[in-house]
């Protein structure tokens, strides 16, 4: 399986020294580097296996100038190898590397005790007790210890072998799914192009990929593939990649963004998390504190926001926090990050991300750390899709969009949703774009027949309420395209009806009540009794004697009927009048050609206002097209 080893250690303490005489090779590639003797960036090599496998290494830097660097490279190791040495013993940066590689989950370390060479065999017992202590209720508690000499080579076999042991049966948590892999280098090589390289995360990458850029999201095409300075057909995680990419000029590459298969990872700039303070934060972490974020090998600035109404957290000690980000960066559930203060001179703490995509949460849900260790704890497809569900405010969500926060294909989301009873596909099972939660479903039904109950005896006249307005009333935040799916869903139940884009009660009729009825009667008869020129509504409001907005309700009835249409703000036309003048229209232009306003007005035998109320009419309908004066049929 292949691997990453990284180092980690106090500064001047032998982890390059180490190295090189592990495997032969100078981490060292910077010319300043050479000058001071001292690691400034991150160094590379490998190491050969006695399997036949050849292991990656990750060099960092000790000095604590340089932590940003050495956070760069540690988000992907797998073994860490604490470098000790035997005269200085702990120093500060032995600590604060040994809580990075704690909080980044490493869980597999090896210590060795360096510069054996320089001291007594008393010496080196009492630095083996120091790191007993010093190891003790972290991961990496138990570790063995390799004392050892870069110098005589005393050790260095023993560590091979510790080496080999430790990494036997290793499994990565990320090795399937679509490819991910943070850069640390981008740089241009004559004849070339553009490089960039990293630790590959997920997946598995070939010649001829598309990929994607985060968080910027631009596109790039894999040119060649290397693994340990060799071409390869393919790279998978848990190798240190480099990828001759086109597509994107040097400029805009470099450390701190992502290249993954397109569609796959999250930008946020929001996340819920699980942190813990380590004891370099010397004192509780405040909620709302400003800090620096390390991902990957990203850093940004941001704050945390404890959950559960903490208004700190103590050294030591773990909450739910949510992490509001000064700009957009590449997430995926399950990545660990490190948090460090704001002036960047020591780590506070760091955790796992729960959720990548987080919306902010109402001051006071008590539930809302309950919901996040569901999801936490969620393995299956099936139970991380349903805890993400519940999480949501939302009353459904996107099959999409749980793929991105899930770190899942779409396809897995929807088999999930389909095999989960607890989840209901929207709209359908055979059409599945969006799904809910069983709890969800049955209240969002009772929500929208509720409001649609309370619409019928608000307007018993009208013969439903338009989709988008019952949206605005029972999930304004939902998209739309979201919202008819969940009325597709519903309408297949026979829960509501649908025409077109009113919505309804299966049960629900207009029926005119007697003097509803005796009105749309009067109504009618005065407007056909009106021939081409029918009365205004105003004439009809006095005549009868009832108010406008309940004449327009039975008149928009006696429309539905088909017995009148409106053709103008104030003219109603009956339906054999509406048809006579129709018929005027399309008899002259078969004879003629064409039809203008005053010819139409004569043929009618009415005034300008009902002629040009009609043309307008007809062209709005689609019967007739208005070329400059004239109308002609439009051809169907």
């Amino acid at each position: 399986m292949p691997c990453i080893i990284g180092t980690a250690g106090h500064i001047d303490h032998g982890k390059t020294q180490l190295i090189k005489a592990l495997t032969g090779q100078d981490t060292d590639r910077l010319k300043e580097e050479k000058e001071r003797g001292i690691s400034i960036d991150l160094g590379f090599a490998y190491m050969d296996l006695t399997n036949g496998e050849r292991v990656g290494i990750v060099d960092v830097p000790g000095h604590e100038r340089f932590i940003r660097n050495m956070l760069a490279g540690a988000h992907g190791i797998d073994l860490v190898l604490l470098v000790i040495a035997a005269d200085d013993g702990v120093m500060p940066q032995t600590e604060e590397h040994l809580d990075i590689a704690h909080l980044l989950g490493v869980e597999r370390g090896i210590v060795a005790v360096s510069k054996i060479d320089v001291v007594d065999d008393a010496r080196v017992e009492e630095v083996k007790e120091e790191i007993g202590i010093l190891l003790a209720g972290t991961r990496l508690e138990g570790s063995p210890i390799v004392p050892l000499s870069a110098v005589t080579g005393a050790g260095i076999d023993r560590l091979r072998s510790v080496i080999e042991a430790s990494l036997a049966g290793l499994r990565r948590h990320h090795a399937g799914g679509a490819f991910r892999m943070p850069i640390d280098r981008a740089f241009v090589m004559h004849g070339h192009g553009t490089i960039v390289t990293g630790t590959a995360v997920s997946g598995k990458v070939r010649a001829g990929d598309q990929l994607c850029v985060l968080p910027e999201g631009e596109e790039v095409r894999v040119r060649t593939v290397q693994v340990h300075e060799h071409e390869v057909d393919e790279a998978v995680a848990g190798q240190r990649v480099a990828l001759n990419v086109v597509g994107s000029e040097r400029a805009r590459l470099g450390r701190g963004q992502v290249i993954c298969a397109p569609g796959y990872g999250c930008v946020s700039d929001r996340i819920d998390a699980r942190v813990e303070i380590r004891p370099g934060a010397r004192k509780p972490v405040k909620s709302h504190a400003r800090l620096r974020i390390h991902l990957g090998t990203d850093e940004v600035l941001g704050k945390v926001v404890w959950l559960d109404g903490k208004d700190e957290v103590a050294v030591r000690e773990g909450a739910y926090g949510q992490i509001v980000l000064r700009r957009p960066i590449n997430a995926v559930r399950g990545d660990r990050f490190i948090i460090r203060d704001e002036t960047a001179q020591r780590t506070v703490g760091g955790g796992i991300i729960i959720h990548p995509l987080a919306k902010p949460h109402r001051r006071g849900d008590g539930e809302v750390c309950e919901r996040l260790a569901a999801l936490q704890t969620a393995s299956s497809p099936a139970d991380i899709v349903r805890a993400l569900s519940a999480l949501e405010s939302d009353p459904a969500t996107e099959l999409e969009w749980l793929a991105r926060a899930a770190g899942l294909t779409t396809g897995e989301v929807r088999t999930a949703v389909i095999s989960d009873c607890n989840l209901r596909p929207l709209p359908s099972a055979d059409a599945t774009t969006a799904c809910t939660t069983a709890a969800k479903w049955t209240l969002l039904k009772q929500e929208i027949v509720a409001a649609l109950q309370a619409f019928h005896r608000r307007e018993p006249l009208l013969p439903g309420v338009e989709m988008e307005s019952l949206r605005t009333t029972v999930a304004r935040d939902l998209s739309a395209k979201l919202f008819r799916a969940l009325i597709d869903a519903l309408a297949g139940e026979h829960v509501i009806a649908r025409e077109q884009s009113l919505l309804r009660l299966p049960s629900h009729r207009v029926a005119l009540r007697r003097e509803e009825a005796d009105a749309a009667a009067k109504s009618e008869t005065m407007i056909v009794a009106g021939g081409v020129t029918p009365p205004s509504l105003k004439e009809i409001e006095t005549a009868i004697g009832i108010a406008r907005p309940k004449l327009l309700a039975v008149l928009k009835q006696l429309e539905r009927e088909r017995r009148v249409t409106q053709v103008d703000a104030d003219l109603w036309f009956g339906a054999d009048s509406l048809e006579r003048a129709r018929s005027l229209i399309r008899t002259h232009i078969e004879v003629h050609g064409q039809i203008d306003a005053a010819t139409f007005r004569d043929l009618l035998g009415a005034s300008r206002k009902f002629s040009i109320a009609l043309l307008d009419y007809f062209d709005r309908t689609g019967f007739t097209m208005r070329v400059g004066d004239i109308r002609r049929l439009r051809k169907s």
